[in-house]
């Protein structure tokens, strides 16, 4: 009788095990187009932010997703900094061509200073234009690389001088929060707007500064305060803005932009 029940239990169990199996897989393969669906609409309304065009964490639905539909987006060949326009529906997707050497290349040390290991050859941004003159606003630059924990993957967005800084925004990253996490701070985003990215030499020197910002100094154009007690995550900002600003970078295209492309 012992026996009976316990494999009666057993079989239970089991049948509740599997049951609950396929319940789990069921809900977490219906409910991924709705969390892509929420991510790509914080993404959005994260650039829409940086760009001035929403406030910071503001933005319903719809209203996202119109504002959104006001930019243009390109492909920009690192190579030699030439572009081409695409639909915002496109299925480019640079982290994908980033792993495939095809399309990518390997960074040696002294060239990896975001620490991503390759870098694709191309790269999709996006561009926002005047309503009434269709001149460019604003250019929207995808930017990665390590900080403590994570790679921070954001955007960088510059104004059609190809030089001035507009705003910055992390879309993904696992630091620290209350250290590393400030990058998320928007008062500490703040501080990037009105930076300039090059100097007179078209050298990037874009950083941030540890310690704080003098402004009384010449170099304050490019300075941005340093995270309060995150050294490293502060070190890696740092670092990948120098190098998604540098030759391996938008450097090229960015001055086809001031010499008036686009």
């Amino acid at each position: 009788m012992s026996k009976e029940t316990n494999g009666k239990t057993i079989l239970v169990a089991t049948v509740l095990s599997v049951v609950c199996s396929i319940a789990l897989a069921a809900a977490v393969t219906l409910l991924k187009p709705i969390q892509e669906k929420n991510q790509e609409l914080e993404k959005q309304r994260k650039i829409l932010a940086a760009a001035g065009v929403l406030e910071e964490g503001k933005g319903t639905p719809d209203e996202v997703n119109q504002a959104f539909k006001e930019f243009e987006r390109y492909v920009v060949d690192f190579g030699d900094g030439s572009y081409r326009k695409i639909s915002l529906e496109d299925p480019f997707d640079m982290r994908k061509m980033s792993k495939d050497p095809a399309h990518s290349i390997a960074l040696t040390g002294s060239q990896d200073l975001a620490k991503i290991r390759r870098r694709s050859n191309e790269v999709d941004i996006y561009v926002l234009r005047d309503k009434n003159t269709q001149e460019v606003k604003e250019l929207v630059l995808p930017i990665s690389g390590y900080g403590l924990w994570s790679t921070l993957y954001g955007y960088l967005v510059v104004k059609a001088d190809g030089n001035t800084v507009v705003g910055i925004t992390f879309t993904e990253h696992a630091e620290t929060p209350g250290l590393g996490g400030e990058v998320d701070n928007p008062s500490w985003k703040a501080q990037w707007a009105g930076k300039t990215i090059y100097d007179d030499q078209n050298v990037s020197k874009l950083r941030l500064k540890k310690g704080g910002v003098d402004p009384n100094k010449p170099e304050a154009v490019h300075e941005v305060d340093a995270l309060s007690g995150a050294t490293l995550t502060s070190n890696g900002v740092s670092n990948l803005v120098h190098f998604w600003t540098g030759d391996l970078g938008y450097q090229k295209f960015l001055a086809k932009v001031r010499a008036g492309g686009l």
